[in-house]
């Protein structure tokens, strides 16, 4: 018959290799969730140049995203972090799916800049955010991961009169630019704008209709024609 000592010594031993197991399985649970889920935005991609509103805020205080000093400095980034920091993180996520083209009829006046996705609302708000020099005649560039390559890019920009720090933004506060062609597949697609009559702050309003699949990206740049 086998010794009750060794039956304890046994027991002790299989729970003491247990208890480092569920703890190593508790602490990476809890890893996962405090970070910034990236899976969707790995995917996808932004427009980099000018820069979109969340992809500038990721890129000025990503790195210092609990400084304090963003409230004064940055307001505009500072409300959109507290309102959901996945925004930023996930610049490269502003996408909806199998829209056939019907982007005004499927988009609501005031949530072109967050592609009406609840998540980005406060992309929407007027505010001073902070702007991009750009001349009349200026570049756009995409960064796409994944190289999804483009049905179209369509390029607008804000109307001389609407004021980006109090007005949101709608379709008829919008100036039409130019449709442009397909691109082949590939991680950065660059393409020249040219525009005459805009000064000062402006949104530059993109929709990139990506070739992969219906999926669309909508995105506001705060630009600053000089």
């Amino acid at each position: 018959m086998r010794s009750p000592k060794l039956d304890q010594s046994a027991r002790r031993s299989r729970s003491a290799v247990r208890q480092p197991a569920r703890a190593l399985v508790l602490l990476l649970t809890m890893l996962v969730g405090i970070l910034p889920w990236s899976g969707v935005a790995q995917a996808h991609g932004t427009i980099v140049s000018p820069p979109t509103r969340a992809y500038k805020c990721w890129q000025t205080w990503g790195n210092n995203h609990m400084d304090p000093a963003m409230q004064q400095q940055d307001p505009m980034c500072w409300q959109a972090f507290q309102a959901n920091a996945d925004t930023m993180w996930n610049w490269m996520s502003a996408l909806r799916d199998g829209l056939g083209g019907q982007f005004q009829a499927r988009t609501p006046d005031g949530q072109l800049c967050s592609n009406a996705l609840s998540r980005n609302d406060s992309l929407n708000r007027p505010g001073a955010w902070k702007t991009s020099n750009v001349s009349r005649n200026f570049s756009i560039q995409l960064y796409d991961q994944a190289s999804h390559g483009a049905d179209f890019f369509r390029v607008y920009v804000s109307k001389n009169g609407f004021n980006p720090t109090t007005q949101s933004l709608g379709w008829g506060n919008l100036d039409f630019i130019t449709q442009t062609g397909r691109y082949a597949p590939a991680q950065n697609i660059t393409f020249n704008i040219s525009t005459s009559g805009y000064t000062g702050h402006h949104i530059l309003f993109v929709i990139w209709q990506a070739s992969h699949q219906d999926q669309t990206y909508m995105w506001c740049s705060d630009v600053n024609f000089v």
